[in-house]
């Protein structure tokens, strides 16, 4: 499930940040928070917990990523590879001023993961949401991988026809219209080539592990109980090789932002706050 609101609550704004298009809320004097999202997804996937992250104090960057929806990518083939997305995380990282709470959703943990490994500095702390420690498997690598032969074969029109004959989500008002205006406003190379890296991330878990214990960098790791990306059993290992907090998101599944936005931001704020000592046994 993905977030498909395209009106802006009360204190969010529409901004840019190292040349990326971001939602900002807040204010504070603490590390700021800076959000990354999954393949195809967008800055809009977090606004269900902005403004609760918001009022609990912290001030909030979610951004979309070079090739998603408005942040256009000059050169795609070399822009939206996992390392040059952390790139950039560095210099979001830099125009703040300070380190930031990095959290990264599916995809963007594998970004998130790649910044902290390139640049442990540039973060304060480190969640990864619904990440796992290399390419996406299970059914959702299978879906992937069809996708892009579809891609090759028929273009974005047919790929887009496809995703929609196998949804059977139901949107409120507007809510399909944006996710068709995203999905084509988002670069057709920067999808392919966040496809393939998606496909073919390798294991860099112990090099995060190695980079977060330098710097002490404290780290969470959490998904939805019913997580149908990468697999539970895959995220707890996950957190236990890194020395990580580990918390399973009741009344959710692959997008908790969305689908259990009040449990995924009180937690968030109860991390940020008091839980940065508490590691995975």
């Amino acid at each position: 499930m993905v977030s498909t609101s395209t009106e802006l609550p009360s204190g969010v704004q529409r901004s840019t940040c190292a040349s990326l298009a971001v939602l900002r809320a807040g204010s504070s004097i603490d590390p700021p928070v800076v959000l990354l999202p999954g393949y195809t997804g967008s800055k809009e996937d977090f606004l269900p917990i902005i403004p609760r992250l918001a009022r609990a104090g912290f001030d909030v960057i979610a951004v979309d990523q070079h090739g998603q929806y408005e942040s256009p990518a000059a050169n795609p083939e070399q822009d939206c590879t996992v390392d040059a997305l952390a790139g950039q995380v560095s210099l979001v990282a830099e125009e703040i001023g300070r380190p930031v709470h990095l959290l990264g959703h599916s995809f963007g943990g594998l970004v998130a993961r790649a910044a902290v490994i390139a640049r442990p500095s540039c973060v304060a702390s480190l969640v990864l949401l619904s990440s796992g420690p290399a390419g996406i498997v299970g059914p959702r690598r299978i879906a992937l991988q069809a996708m892009r032969v579809l891609y090759r074969r028929s273009g974005r029109d047919a790929v887009w026809a496809a995703m929609r004959a196998a949804d059977t989500a139901v949107y409120p008002p507007g809510g399909l219209e944006f996710l068709e205006r995203r999905f084509f406003a988002s670069s057709d190379v920067g999808l392919r080539v966040m496809g393939e890296q998606l496909l073919s991330e390798p294991d860099r878990v112990g090099e995060l592990a190695d980079a977060v214990s330098q710097d002490a960098v404290p780290v969470l790791v959490a998904h939805g109980a019913a997580d149908d990306a990468w697999p539970p059993r895959l995220q707890a290992e996950m957190a236990v090789r890194l020395g990580a907090r580990y918390e399973v998101i009741a009344g959710a599944a692959h997008s908790p932002a969305v689908e259990n936005p009040k449990v995924t931001a009180a937690l968030l704020v109860e991390f940020w706050r008091n839980g940065v000592g508490q590691r995975a046994a």
